[in-house]
């Protein structure tokens, strides 16, 4: 039994629908923050869509919504320190940078192609959502940028007959 890791005792245990609420130091944190919003605006954007005459465009919202829920609720419960079967910062860096796009994209299309109030709503709400996950994915960005300075530490030395090489 050595190998067995013992259960943290002295945090307290939530059971029944408290189990499954956010963890209140991660939704106050800069990243609880922004998927709280992501999966806000994402659902708000879906509604919208489902109501206008845009509703070609309810996939990319109602997908946004449950991979940003899913991390919203991986992160919350710790679930992505237990598997380690992903990179989870590259995989929500992705997910960010390709919400981004998609929601700029159709944003544009509803506003501009549609006339009805809920396709310019959901127009709106996903330029919101564009620049939402942008913020998301630029600290994502940021947090790996840090981390891979950091992890190098073998710094080659420069010498002046390497960078002076065709001086003669």
């Amino acid at each position: 039994m050595g190998d067995m890791e013992s259960p943290d005792t002295t945090a307290p245990r939530q059971s029944g629908i408290r189990a499954l609420l956010p963890d209140k130091a991660f939704v106050i944190s800069r990243k609880g923050q922004l998927l709280i919003a992501e999966v806000a605006l994402s659902f708000i954007c879906f509604i919208c869509f489902v109501a206008s005459t845009a509703a070609a465009f309810v996939t990319a919202p109602l997908v946004e919504f449950l991979l940003a829920f899913f991390l919203l609720f991986a992160y919350s419960s710790k679930f992505n320190e237990r598997f380690k079967g992903f990179h989870w910062p590259l995989m929500d860096f992705l997910r960010c940078v390709s919400a981004s796009v998609i929601f700029f994209i159709i944003s544009i299309i509803s506003v501009s192609r549609y006339t009805d109030a809920a396709s310019k709503a959901a127009g709106v709400f996903g330029f919101v959502a564009t620049i939402v996950f942008a913020l998301d994915f630029y600290a994502i960005f940021n947090d790996l940028a840090n981390f891979l300075k950091q992890g190098d530490t073998t710094e080659q030395p420069t010498t002046e007959e390497d960078s002076n090489s065709d001086s003669d």
